[in-house]
């Protein structure tokens, strides 16, 4: 988390199947495409996980030192789209337009910064048009009744991805065999216009791209060849990353790109979330039970490569009721906004934060750098977002604890231990995405939550609270402490300070 010393991280790249050290093309750029969503509906659960998961790695590069050109597509035009088209009778653009914008709404409530560069594939016809006709040149591809197919036997390097043997090629691709092929395996790059759906002229004929040449098209445009990373889910290692190889490499003969780094699964109660069976989440119902926040750390609990088995409540008639793990990481975020509040309190009394932590201890600047470079270290290694987040953790209960044993210290000493934590979190929230927002604002939306929950007002505990500090100026003290009392069986805590008293949710 140093910014102004560049570490070399360490990826597992999945055309090698080892960790690799970042070697980028052009000193101090690191050149990054991520697959995209197909805009024919709300964003699941396993797009929060991958595009949470790149966000990081964006951010940690930045924090780094490097230039980073991110671009992330988006897929507008599919077979998904078309039928989805037909069925609510409109138009696909006007489908892919009203997804698109819910994307992005998911995506900035999950605090993922934008892409560099984000291309559609409908503008970017050309683009394919020109590759495929490289591959044509080149003897790789081949019309037929104007659909152009890849020819994947002319091309020696096919496999070498998934590491899949060519007469097992067929396994998940998303053409059906057809008879006029050279071989089973080969697959669409354009596909002639049939009636009802969108076609753009082509050299042969009017038609379509098939799905894989848009990411070859426009990763090439914006990154060029022998780009740093290109990144996604493991569904996507083949067909769909396998044939981008292919048709980059095809065209160009040129290295596509240095490394492959995808992304796990999501299962839900230990079985793979699929719409066929039922265990199909959004993103935007993870959001009526917990906050945003929530969800993103619980998210990068998990490191990258491994599957998540997400719990998901149900009642008997299979309603939805909640998501364990996300509202119980949603109780870790809102002690680390509890943390900062105290923390702005401090620095608020003394009138700001001391310059470069002034008057505190050496100690607690030393405990505090030993955090840092403990998640610097964890991130260089593979992106290692489980184990940073159990040093947040920890580095979270440090604060707390030093601010606790500086209570009878002396007030430069806490002011300036403060403003150290206030740096440290500031630096933290820039690379994972948490403690993006105000701190009251935070506290305020979990406690109305909460409340609405529990079934309590929030008029009605002020009143109680009120009533409080009528006992305790009349010296009624016996009877303000029977209202704390009270109201902590009903899972309310107050809080005395010098701004007053205050309550928070006392969690089981």
């Amino acid at each position: 988390m140093n910014e102004t010393t560049r570490g070399i991280p360490a990826l597992y790249n999945t055309l090698t199947r080892r960790k690799d050290a970042l070697a980028p093309r052009d000193e101090g750029k690191v050149a990054l495409y991520v697959c995209g969503p197909t805009v024919y509906d709300y964003s699941h659960i396993g797009h929060a996980r991958a595009y949470v998961f790149f966000d990081v790695l964006f951010r940690f590069l930045r924090s780094l030192g490097y230039e980073v050109t991110y671009v992330r597509n988006v897929t507008d035009l599919d077979d998904k789209l078309i039928r989805k088209a037909a069925e609510e009778g409109v138009e696909v653009r006007e489908v892919a337009a009203r997804y698109t914008d819910a994307f992005h709404e998911d995506m900035a409530r999950l605090g993922t910064l934008p892409p560099t560069i984000e291309p559609k594939a409908t503008e970017h016809i050309a683009d394919m048009h020109g590759l495929i006709e490289a591959l044509l040149k080149n003897g790789i591809a081949y019309v037929l009744d104007g659909d152009v197919y890849y020819s994947v036997e002319a091309f020696r390097g096919y496999g070498k991805l998934s590491r899949r043997e060519l007469d097992k090629m067929l396994m998940g691709a998303r053409v059906e065999v057809d008879a006029r092929l050279k071989s089973p395996a080969d697959f669409a790059l354009w596909k002639a216009a049939r009636p009802g759906e969108p076609s753009w002229p082509s050299p042969w004929g009017p038609g379509r791209p098939g799905w894989h040449i848009e990411c070859s098209a426009m990763s090439l445009k914006y990154l060029g060849p022998d780009f740093d990373i290109h990144g996604g889910g493991m569904d996507l290692i083949f067909p769909h990353h396998e044939n981008e190889i292919a048709q980059a490499e095809g065209a160009t003969g040129r290295p596509f790109c240095r490394m492959f780094v995808h992304n796990g699964f999501v299962n839900v109660n230990k079985e793979k979330m699929s719409k066929s069976l039922g265990n199909f989440f959004l993103i935007r119902q993870v959001f009526q039970h917990a906050d945003s926040e929530a969800l993103r750390l619980f998210l990068l609990g998990t490191h990258y490569r491994g599957p998540i088995d997400l719990v998901v409540d149900l009642d008997a008639g299979g309603r939805l009721l909640g998501f364990p793990q996300v509202q119980d990481a949603q109780k870790r975020v809102l002690y680390f906004y509890e943390t900062r509040r105290r923390i702005e309190e401090i620095l608020e009394e003394g009138g700001g934060a001391p310059t470069g932590g002034a008057g505190a201890p050496e100690e607690i600047r030393a405990r505090l750098k030993g955090f840092d470079d403990a998640i610097r270290e964890a991130l260089l290694d593979d992106v290692n977002t489980a184990l940073a987040v159990g040093h947040m953790s920890d580095a979270f209960r440090a604060m707390n604890e030093t601010l606790d044993g500086l209570k009878k210290g002396g007030r430069d000493a806490r002011r300036g231990a403060a403003a150290l934590f206030e740096g440290f979190i500031t630096r933290l929230s820039g690379v994972t995405g948490l403690l993006e927002k105000r701190t009251d604002d935070f506290i305020d939306a979990y406690t109305r939550r909460r409340l609405d929950a529990m079934g309590l007002a929030r008029e009605a505990i002020e009143g109680r609270i009120e009533e409080r500090n009528r006992a305790r100026a009349a010296k009624d003290y016996a009877r303000a402490d029977e209202i704390r009392g009270e109201l902590l069986a009903m899972g309310i805590e107050l809080m005395d300070g010098k701004g007053g008293t205050r309550f928070r949710i006392r969690e089981p």
